[in-house]
């Protein structure tokens, strides 16, 4: 059975709070911050965040971001640690290692452990604020689609809007190399019915075009 804390607090620009947490599950502990409106009311909307490859829960993306959604949106938004990032690690790893270690798991299986650690984490703050975690938003590119479409797949209505992008159904050679998640990302893709914005980085050093205008189709 999962246990949650929170760990630590702070007001930052715009009266939005921002408060870390920690999710203990029997498969890991889940690190992550919830960013709080200055006056938020009852059953307050919420978006998900989902950082890249070699960033974090409160990386220099997703920080202006959560901000902006609290300080000037109205907005809750939610980050936690992917696998091998932040602080599920003792120091930050290269691309090719935490591709590795990936790999090594099982891509399949990490993708799978990344949505229950979503979910449980939702579970966990309807349990402790008043955000309406029935009805959410999702913001996530590169790694943050790589993980952030099955998540999608997987709550169904509960997502209410996305912006995914800079990913796609190919990519560079010697990325998590020995792993082709190309068919789940497709199956999971083709489950999402909720309104999405796709960003396609023409000249993506990772994702040719075609593939992110396949994933897009």
């Amino acid at each position: 059975m999962a246990s949650f804390r929170w760990l630590a607090e702070q007001v930052t620009a715009g009266g939005v709070t921002e408060r870390l947490f920690r999710l203990d599950r029997p498969s890991g502990p889940v690190p992550g911050v919830l960013w709080l409106p200055a006056t938020p009311a009852p059953g307050y909307p919420l978006v998900l965040l989902g950082h890249g490859g070699s960033g974090h829960k409160r990386s220099d993306r997703i920080l202006p971001l959560a901000r902006y959604f609290s300080s000037q949106a109205g907005i809750a938004a939610l980050a936690i640690d992917g696998a091998y990032h932040g602080d599920r690690v003792a120091s930050p790893l290269s691309a090719a290692d935490y591709q590795a270690r990936i790999v090594a798991e099982g891509l399949e299986a990490v993708i799978d452990h990344a949505v229950d650690d979503w979910r449980e984490t939702l579970d966990a703050i309807a349990s402790v604020t008043d955000a309406d975690t029935a009805s959410v938003g999702y913001v996530g590119v590169s790694m943050g689609a790589r993980f952030g479409l099955p998540l999608g797949a997987a709550i169904g209505s509960q997502l209410r809007c996305a912006v995914y992008g800079k990913f796609g159904l190919q990519q560079a050679d010697g990325m998590y190399k020995g792993a082709d998640p190309t068919s789940r990302i497709r199956r999971d893709a083709a489950r999402i019915t909720a309104p999405v914005l796709y960003h396609i980085q023409w000249d993506d050093e990772l994702f040719p075009k075609e593939g992110q205008v396949a994933l897009f189709d």
